[in-house]
C-alpha cells in the first residue's frame, strides 16, 4: 500500500510542522502543496526545486521536498533530505518521524524505531511519533511470533499473540505482507494557511433593572464569571506570559522557577536530568522569543487550572506555532506548571 493512500487521504490530517510564512514565500509553498494535494507530483517537484534554489536553507520547502519524493517513492532521496534536516535543525522532530515512516515501508524497522526515539528525545510530548513507535513494535513483535511459529509451529501462545496483533493493527498485517504502520508529518502552513485560532471575544452581560418595578424588586443576576475564576485567570495569565519572557530572555533559573516541585517530566527522566536539558536548550547562542496567544484559562477549584494557548516561537533558524496547555497549581501563593502538553 502506497504512502499516499495509507497515510495521507487528506494531507492535513496528521499535521504538526507549522512554520510562519508570509508574502511571496508563503504563497509559493501553498501552491507547492496544493500540486502534491492534487496528485501533481512532478510539477510540485519542479516547483519546489525551483524555490530552493533562491533559498536552498530554507526549512519548510526542503521538507515539502522530502514529502513529494516520498510520494512519488523515490525513498533514497528522501531520505537524504529528511536526514540533513534532521542535522541542520536538530530540534525538530517531523523529519525524525517522516524518517521512519519511510523505513517502515523498507522493512527496516529497527532503523525506523531509531528515528522515533530521537524524534521523542527532541519532543516529548510529540504524540504522533509515540503512536508510531508502537505500531513500530508491534510489527516487530509479529515479526517475532511468525518466526517462533516457522521454528515451532505447534506453539499455541506465539499463535494466540500473533493473532492479536494481527487483530489490532487489521486487516493489512498479514503473514508476508508488508505494509507502512506510521503516519507522516505534513505542512499546515503551506495547506492550510487560515488555520489561526483567535481567541473568543467573550463579551459583558450587563443586568438591567426593569423601570416598572422598584429596585428592591430587581432579581439578583449572577456575573457571567465568578469573582473567584476571574482574579485565577488573571493571575494564571500574568504567570504564564512571565514564564515565556523568562525563556525569551534565556533567563534559564527564571525560567526554571516557573514550574513546580512535583512537575511531570514529558517522557518521565529526572527533574535534574529535565532541567540540565532545557538549560543546554536555551542557552544556545542566538536570539529567541517566545509569546502566547489566544489564551483560555480553566479553572479547577482554587488551586489548580489549565491554560490553554497557541505558542509563538522564532529563532534566527526556526518560526513555529504550536497549541499548548499548561497545568498549573498554586503553591506559596505562585502559579506553578505541573505539567505541558502539546496539541492541546
Amino acid at each position: 500500500m502506497t504512502l499516499s493512500r495509507f497515510f495521507l487521504p487528506r494531507l492535513c490530517a496528521f499535521a504538526v510542522l507549522f512554520m510562519l510564512v508570509g508574502g511571496a514565500r508563503g504563497d509559493a509553498i501553498q501552491d507547492i502543496g496544493n500540486l502534491l494535494k492534487q496528485g501533481q507530483q512532478a510539477q510540485a517537484l519542479e516547483q519546489v526545486d525551483k524555490y530552493l534554489a533562491d533559498k536552498p536553507k530554507d526549512a519548510q520547502g526542503r521538507f515539502l521536498k522530502g514529502l513529494i519524493l516520498t510520494e512519488m517513492n523515490k525513498s533514497s532521496e528522501a531520505i537524504a533530505v529528511f536526514q540533513k534536516l534532521t542535522e541542520d535543525y536538530p530540534e525538530l522532530p517531523e523529519p525524525y518521524n517522516n524518517l521512519a515512516v519511510i523505513y517502515a515501508q523498507q522493512k527496516q524497522y529497527d532503523k525506523a524505531k531509531q528515528a522515533l526515539e530521537m524524534a521523542i528525545r527532541t519532543h516529548p510530548s510529540y504524540a504522533t511519533a509515540h503512536e508510531n513507535l508502537g505500531d513500530i513494535y508491534a510489527r516487530m513483535a509479529s515479526q517475532a511470533y511468525d518466526k517462533a511459529l516457522q521454528i515451532d509451529s505447534s506453539n499455541t501462545s506465539a499463535q494466540t499473540k500473533l493473532s492479536m496483533i494481527r487483530d489490532l493493527m487489521g486487516s493489512n498485517v498479514r503473514h508476508g505482507q508488508s505494509s507502512a504502520v506510521t503516519k507522516p508529518a505534513t505542512i499546515v502552513a503551506a495547506l492550510e494557511p487560515k488555520m489561526t485560532t483567535k481567541p473568543t471575544e467573550v463579551k459583558p452581560v450587563e443586568a438591567r433593572i426593569p423601570v416598572t418595578k422598584p429596585v428592591e424588586a430587581a432579581p439578583v443576576v449572577a456575573p457571567t464569571v465568578p469573582p473567584v475564576k476571574a482574579a485565577t485567570a488573571a493571575d494564571v495569565t500574568k504567570s504564564v506570559e512571565a514564564w515565556a519572557t523568562a525563556w525569551s530572555k534565556k533567563d534559564v533559573k527564571g525560567y526554571l522557577s516557573h514550574y513546580a516541585a512535583d512537575f511531570k517530566t514529558p517522557s518521565g527522566e529526572s527533574r535534574a536530568k529535565w532541567e540540565a536539558d532545557r538549560a543546554q536548550r536555551i542557552d544556545k547562542p542566538g536570539v529567541i522569543s517566545v509569546s502566547v496567544e489566544g489564551m483560555q484559562v480553566e479553572a479547577e477549584g482554587a488551586n489548580k487550572a489549565t491554560a490553554r494557548f497557541r505558542q509563538l516561537y522564532r529563532s534566527a533558524k526556526l518560526k513555529t506555532s504550536s497549541r499548548k496547555a499548561l497545568v498549573l497549581v498554586r503553591q506559596d501563593g505562585k502559579w506553578l506548571i505541573q505539567q505541558e502538553r502539546i496539541g492541546n
